[in-house]
């Protein structure tokens, strides 16, 4: 084993090879180090892979950044199941930040979540920071697989060589089997020191500009992910597929209080396609919604400003029509459900049973079934509870009352809108607790707090909610409300990256939900985190300093900004088969590469670009929005097309704009079309990208979409 001292980092000094007769102090490179990093480094190990030592070099990028070189020559075939490099500080840190959980000595965070990565040790008292990150360009997509592992216990920073396997959903562990043929193998990463304040406020900025200066910046110059094409084409796309071409399965429309009404259905899969030649069947229940994740009220916002624009008067009324559905989602004291579904039946076809809508005419209100309170009932695999029992989402009614003074402040001012929003900001204020926070879920009987996520940064959805509420009535009391609520995560939530909210542990991952709600993971020392948390409090602190003016919050907002930007790919990966740069992932314990939600970052990262001047900001945004199309199915995307087809042979012309929210879900990727999914949710997909495409571009015009000069 090699061990890098800091006090002589300038001559890398090898030790613990005595049991192998090997001299412990053998020259390896002469590079100076920064002093910085001498203070700042206990110590550096360096296994050897297979017996073999390693040639070592140093190289100093800037006074805050070093690169390590370390170089193999195999000469006969070999195997070495685990090969690793330690990287220990010298102090203690009391922060710590990875971007992929590593709860025992056997998980890793793999090359597969390599998004924007790196490891990260502060200590706030001395103002001490150490980050390590591997150099991306020596990632080969046929070599040996990197991985990363943060051990806050021992106070490690680990990387290393390893093939993983996929446990739980989505952890990954070590496993055996790492053969090296004769070859010689890099292997390179990056330290980075600090000992500044803003270092430790914001650990993440200078690395996030290093991989934008590195990779981002050239690929933003070079059109990626989509090259030139003009993204209306893919909106194009959409509206042809949900309203034409696959009309007759997504387009729901149906009498409700004697009022036509409509909208997309929540969701449809591949067996759905006009081209499949086997029985449909439905993955889930018939259903319409209006909740964080599955908005159909901000798809139809999408679908009225392509309406107005194509003068497309069938569409314009289909936008119309969702509208009038939200706001017949009945009210009780300012609450309000959000779903309507139908009845399922069991229909058996050709020896097979399928479930089938009993139709609309056996619609119900109910409310998400993602939630800690579910009677649970299995669908391929995951097990979802029932809309009809589950509680009010807090979260949920706030992002549908936002969504309809978004409407009415941008679309059309009408009242019934702001009616139906400020009545359920009236009850919203009364379950405020003293510190600022809003509960998760409450009782459809008797509207008190469930008691789980009482106090979490789902928070700030309510908070942004009650600024628009000021916005469009200019009652000081909402504004007050909203920002007690912003207060109180600053205080509480942003500095220890308390990440928590319905989708951390009761979506598709649920590692952690019965033990882990509001605790740490000890060996990583970090909470299991969910970036949708990251965006609506970022998007909270951004709303408070355009109504304040305070810096504050447009300080405290930009810091939990580079945390969520740590989850974009700022890189393209040789073993992803898709496009991936811009796009996001989801949390620290998922590994789903493009997912939906990045159209709904695109535009707050955006403004956070104009407000701060920052060219870096405004190119994610964009980058973000374009990576929200790359899923597509349709000629536009050709590599994309590729994989779709090797997935569904069944695929064609008929199926353009047929979008999976994301790449890579369950852990894995192949050319053959391993990681391509078999559903689309038209309000977490394609409908959700066309909104977010036309709002930017009624924003900002048509020439900043395409940004001519980049």
């Amino acid at each position: 084993m090699i061990q890098i001292k800091p006090i002589l980092l300038s001559v890398l000094v090898l030790a613990g090879c005595q049991s192998n007769n090997q001299d412990p102090f053998l020259d390896i490179g002469r590079t100076e180090a920064p002093s910085l990093f001498k203070n700042l480094i206990e110590n550096i190990e360096i296994e050897s892979l297979g017996g073999i030592n390693p040639k070592t070099g140093l190289d100093i990028i800037d006074s805050s950044t070093i690169r390590i070189n370390i170089n193999f020559t195999v000469d006969e075939l070999l195997n070495d199941d685990d090969w690793k490099v330690t990287i220990r500080p010298s102090f203690q840190p009391d922060f710590h930040w990875s971007p992929h959980l590593t709860p025992t000595d056997s998980h890793i965070v793999p090359q597969h979540v390599f998004r924007a990565p790196a490891m990260i040790m502060t200590e706030k008292v001395n103002n001490q920071r150490l980050a390590v990150f591997p150099e991306l360009r020596s990632i080969a997509a046929s070599g040996p697989k990197w991985y990363m592992d943060l051990n806050a216990e021992n106070n490690e920073m680990i990387l290393g060589w390893s093939k993983s396997k996929v446990q739980e959903h989505v952890l990954y562990v070590k496993e055996g089997g790492t053969v090296y043929k004769p070859d010689v193998y890099n292997f390179s990463f990056y330290i980075k020191a600090s000992n500044t304040l803003d270092q430790t406020k914001n650990p993440w900025r200078d690395i996030l500009a290093f991989y934008w200066d590195s990779f981002g910046e050239k690929l933003y110059k070079k059109r990626e992910p989509l090259g030139t094409i003009d993204l209306e084409k893919y909106v194009d796309h959409t509206y042809q597929w949900a309203f034409q071409d696959w009309k007759g399965v997504v387009w729901q429309e149906f009498e409700l209080k004697g009022k036509k009404v409509g909208a997309p259905t929540f969701i449809v899969n591949v067996s759905q396609s006009p081209n499949y030649e086997k029985p449909p069947f439905e993955r889930e229940f018939k259903s319409i919604w209006n909740q964080a994740w599955f908005s159909s009220l901000r798809s139809a916002s999408g679908l009225f400003r392509y309406a107005k624009r194509k003068r497309d008067t069938l569409l314009m009324e289909k936008a119309i029509m969702t509208k009038e559905l939200a706001l017949l989602f009945p009210q009780e004291n300012g609450f309000f459900p959000g779903i309507i579904a139908t009845k399922m039946k069991d229909t058996t076809v050709e020896g097979s049973t399928f479930r089938k809508s009993k139709g609309w005419d056996t619609h119900y209100f109910g409310n998400s079934n993602r939630n800690p309170f579910m009677n649970p009932t299995q669908i391929e695999g995951i097990h979802w509870g029932n809309p009809d029992d589950s509680p009010y989402h807090i979260l949920d009614m706030s992002w549908t009352a936002n969504q309809m003074l978004l409407w009415y402040m941008d679309l059309e001012k009408d009242p019934r809108l702001l009616d139906y929003a400020i009545t359920y900001a009236e009850q919203l204020l009364e379950l405020q607790d003293k510190k600022g926070y809003f509960p998760g879920w409450i009782s459809v009987r008797t509207h008190e707090p469930m008691g789980i996520l009482d106090q979490s940064p789902e928070t700030a959805m309510s908070a942004t909610f009650l600024f628009n509420a000021y916005k469009t009535t200019k009652n000081t009391k909402y504004r007050d409300a909203a920002l007690k609520a912003i207060d109180i995560l600053i205080k509480e939530v942003v500095p220890v990256g308390r990440w928590e909210d319905f989708e951390t542990y009761w979506s598709c991952s649920s590692y952690g939900n019965i033990d882990l709600v509001n605790k740490k993971i000890g060996r990583n020392n970090m909470f299991k985190q969910n970036n949708l948390s990251t965006f609506w409090t970022s998007e909270a602190l951004y709303e408070a300093f355009q109504i304040t003016g305070q810096q504050k919050y447009l300080d405290h907002g930009q810091v939990v900004l580079d945390e969520l930007l740590m989850t974009q790919a700022t890189w393209q990966p040789p073993y992803m088969y898709v496009k991936t740069f811009g796009g996001f992932g989801v949390m620290n314990a998922d590994a789903e590469w493009n997912d939906a939600r990045q159209s709904l970052f695109a535009e707050l990262i955006i403004k956070y670009g104009k407000e701060l001047g920052s060219k870096e900001y405004v190119q994610r945004g964009l980058a973000a929005l374009r990576a929200s199309f790359v899923m597509m199915y349709c000629p536009e995307n050709p590599q994309t097309k590729t994989q779709w087809e090797s997935k569904h042979p069944h695929f064609g012309k008929e199926d353009y704009g047929f979008t999976m929210e994301n790449y890579g879900h369950n852990g894995t990727t192949s050319k053959d079309g391993l990681g391509i999914g078999d559903f689309t949710i038209y309000d977490w997909g394609n409908g959700a990208a066309s909104e977010a495409y036309g709002r930017i571009r009624d924003h900002y015009g048509t020439d900043f979409m395409i940004d001519k000069n980049p």
